[in-house]
């Protein structure tokens, strides 16, 4: 036992010297992109706070009504948001969701496309595998220092720190919807002279959309459960009311702001889900 303990494996230290080596030799790399993450929060607030609060309400509800046809979930919307406005957390609101909505963009980008090579060369599926399993159950709070140490405290490290946590679900239900297209799909496209661009095009990902939505709403639905995770490290929104009512032991103040993130996930959740199941609830 003493042999062990004496020769410990420094995989702590392997670490460090890793995220300091990341730190001295792709500074900028890492400013650039997280100016870059920064513009597309920035832009995303412009958009989500520049408006009057009730003319937001009302594009959202029309949003909602277009994409489900639904009046009970129009009502739903319009009434949960208007809630949101009078407990007075319509600011963090728009704060989480713009981090939501930057973290699902990116999430989506990097992971359909990984997704897609992973259903097309099985070989790199058996790599990303035991990475993604790596990323979805090591405890957040550990990439939260790496990200901290890289972006330093703000918006971008949540942001990173969410699409960690996230963008596996993307990655493997677009790879699951690739490889679920009956082969006769695929083989009487190819008869035809398609392309393997066009099969994938025009075949493949038709098909695979159920399951790419399915990806889109798990990554949302993540990404919340990040909020109050993302606030640690400076990120604004409803996680902060949150943490601070967790510091104060403010029963009120947590149930009022834990409350607005179950109404903003409920709306994310209708607008993007590909059932029809259940709608009228």
């Amino acid at each position: 036992m003493e042999f062990l303990t004496d020769n410990r494996i420094p995989i702590g230290g392997w670490a460090k010297a890793f995220v300091d080596w990341l730190t001295t030799n792709f500074e900028l790399f890492f400013d650039q992109l997280a100016n870059l993450l920064s513009g597309i929060i920035s832009v995303l607030l412009y958009i989500l706070q520049t408006p009057h609060p009730l003319i937001v309400i009302a594009i959202v509800t029309a949003l909602a009504w277009w994409f489900r046809r639904s009046i009970g979930i129009a009502v739903f919307t319009c009434l949960g948001l208007l809630l949101i406005v009078n407990q007075g957390y319509w600011q963090e609101t728009t704060e989480t969701l713009a981090l939501v909505l930057a973290a699902s963009f990116v999430s989506m980008a990097v992971g359909v496309p990984l997704g897609i090579v992973a259903a097309r060369r099985a070989w790199v599926y058996s790599i990303m595998r035991p990475i993604l399993d790596l990323m979805q159950t090591i405890p957040t709070f550990v990439y939260l220092i790496p990200a901290l140490i890289l972006f330093g405290l703000g918006m971008v490290p949540g942001l990173i720190a969410t699409v960690i946590f996230a963008i596996p679900a993307p990655i493997r239900l677009t790879r699951l919807g690739i490889i679920s297209t009956p082969p006769s799909l695929v083989e009487a496209a190819e008869s035809f002279g398609a392309t393997p661009w066009q099969v994938l095009r025009k075949v493949e990902i038709p098909f695979a959309m159920p399951q790419i939505m399915a990806g889109l709403t798990q990554t949302i639905m993540l990404s919340l459960s990040m909020v109050v995770i993302a606030a640690l490290v400076g990120a604004d929104g409803l996680g902060v009311p949150v943490l601070r009512a967790l510091n104060t032991v403010n029963i009120a103040r947590g149930f009022e702001s834990g409350l607005c993130i179950v109404i903003l996930a409920i709306v994310l959740d209708r607008l993007f889900r590909t059932s029809d199941e259940g709608e009228g609830a």
